[in-house]
């Protein structure tokens, strides 16, 4: 049962340790509340943190939606804030009317917390109750709400609530959550014009304090009618007072390191060449094989024999990072050249094939995501002729550090790519390894790398992979006019524009 409160709650209680050394950062910064709000406060730790040292504060706001969370902490709450107006409620917060709550409060104001650590597709696998009403509040374009972009961790949602909710107010958002949630919900805030005068990011080791393998902060956000600029400082702890760097907004994109951009601005630009997603089929139990003893077997065990026309030798992100050194181990059946291809001419020319699908049909009908509704049954995505060409360069998606792999045929076919690996499609050997060269170079991983949150769960995303100018990298590194030319043409064939 506390398992499962965890997992659908994000139920991280705040060491009192670790709440008492927020407010004392706080303090540090000149925050001097003259009310506190904790939104999610389980237990009271950072509502009795906040008591303890900001007297000068006269209500007192709490709500949970545990209400033996609510007992406790409103029994240790209000023995230490007898004089004051106290109010720790049950309630579920995304139905709480904190609009109305907040207009009651004399500011500035402290809203402190510990929102919960998990994210709306995982409540939502749980089948939880405990999620804010479903919408694109991000405001995605369709694609990317539909291929993964529109997850959001809840804390997300109750951030950018809050902030919404402090427009036009003077006070501090101060919450734990990871760094990526805190990101997410600034970039929110600075694109939505909500005034914030001043942004900041404390790194906090999560393993020490809750057993969790995430890297975590605490945000403090200070709002007021004076709107400063769109960047935050991080900070390697509660207890540094020096910056470590700076991330914002700048040139329509968010930027992970402000100084390394702006040393490296000019190689970032227009780029003839398109970088394309590895295959996303959802279900490799079906659609990947390996081979034992001669032949193919799939991951639910069976030996599998099926003709060799939509199957092809393959890569994951974990073989790109590591050089793509050795043959490829597993293969893949891409049934499809394109993506409005219809599956049913497989019955025709590969029937093992077919009956092969049609076998697991149940399995994949089940795949979860709405980008397979009303596409052919069996369907993949992320796939065209570039998928299929012979060479390419690519880079795995998941992984700290930045690496481009050549990646060429094997046994006269083209090696295709799962989508945690992004990819350029290529002419031929001689200009993959050409691109990889200036890609692997310490200016183009330097640059690329002020664009990169590595803490993120996927660093690298096309988006910012389109975003490198070739060459302008290929220029930076003494490359002459002419050499580029014939590397990179400025303008692309027919034949090219298939690929790229």
């Amino acid at each position: 049962m506390i398992k499962q409160r965890v997992k659908e709650y994000g139920d991280f209680q705040t060491p009192v340790a670790l709440a008492r050394d927020a407010c004392a950062l706080l303090a540090r910064r000149g925050v001097h509340p003259r009310s506190i709000v904790e939104p999610t406060c389980g237990l009271g730790s950072f509502l009795n943190a906040a008591v303890e040292l900001f007297s000068e504060a006269t209500q007192i706001v709490g709500l949970d939606i545990n209400h033996s969370y609510v007992e406790r902490a409103a029994e240790s709450v209000r023995s230490a804030t007898s004089r004051r107006d106290c109010r720790i409620v049950q309630g579920d917060f995304f139905e709480f009317d904190w609009q109305s709550a907040f207009a009651d409060l004399r500011e500035p104001l402290l809203i402190i917390g510990n929102p919960p650590w998990v994210t709306n597709s995982a409540l939502g696998v749980m089948k939880s109750g405990n999620l804010p009403n479903k919408g694109n509040f991000q405001k995605m374009r369709g694609i990317e709400a539909i291929t993964g972009k529109s997850n959001f961790d809840i804390a997300e949602w109750m951030l950018i609530r809050l902030m919404e909710c402090l427009t036009g107010r003077r006070g501090t958002v101060a919450m734990l959550c990871k760094t990526s949630t805190a990101r997410k919900a600034l970039t929110f805030a600075w694109k939505n014009s909500h005034p914030i005068e001043q942004a900041a990011i404390y790194l906090v080791d999560a393993k020490t304090y809750f057993g969790a393998a995430v890297d975590a902060c605490l945000l403090v956000a200070s709002f007021s009618e004076k709107v400063g600029s769109p960047t935050c400082r991080v900070y390697s702890s509660l207890i540094d007072n020096s910056v470590s760097y700076s991330f914002g907004l700048f040139d329509g994109g968010l930027v992970a390191n402000l100084d390394a951009y702006k040393r490296w601005q000019h190689l970032f630009g227009a780029n003839n060449l398109k970088w394309r997603s590895g295959v996303k089929h959802d279900c490799a139990r079906v659609f990947e094989l390996q081979r034992i003893d001669g032949a193919y077997c799939n991951g639910l065990g069976e030996r599998v024999e099926i003709e060799d026309a939509f199957v092809f030798p393959m890569y994951k992100s974990s073989e790109i990072a590591k050089g793509a050194s050795h043959p490829p181990r597993r293969w893949m059946i891409v049934p499809q050249r394109c993506v409005s291809d219809d599956t049913n001419a497989i019955r025709e020319t590969a029937p093992s094939t077919w009956d092969y699908l049609v076998h697991h049909g149940a399995m994949l009908d089940r795949r979860a995501s709405s980008i397979y509704r009303k596409r052919a049954r069996f369907a993949v995505f992320g796939v065209g002729s570039y998928t299929f060409s012979r060479w390419k360069v690519a880079i795995g998606a998941l992984y700290k550090r930045l690496r481009f792999t050549p990646v060429g045929p094997r046994n006269g076919q083209p090696v295709v790519l799962d989508d945690t690996c992004y990819f350029l499609p290529c002419r031929n050997k001689a200009q993959a390894h050409g691109i990889a060269d200036i890609l692997n170079s310490p200016v183009a991983i330097e640059a690329l790398s002020s664009y990169v949150f590595f803490d993120a769960k996927r660093p690298v995303t096309t988006d910012v992979l389109n975003r490198l100018s070739l060459p302008a990298i290929a220029r930076q590194l003494g490359w002459d006019d002419h050499a580029i030319a014939r590397l990179l043409p400025h303008e692309a064939s027919e034949q090219q524009k298939s690929l790229f």
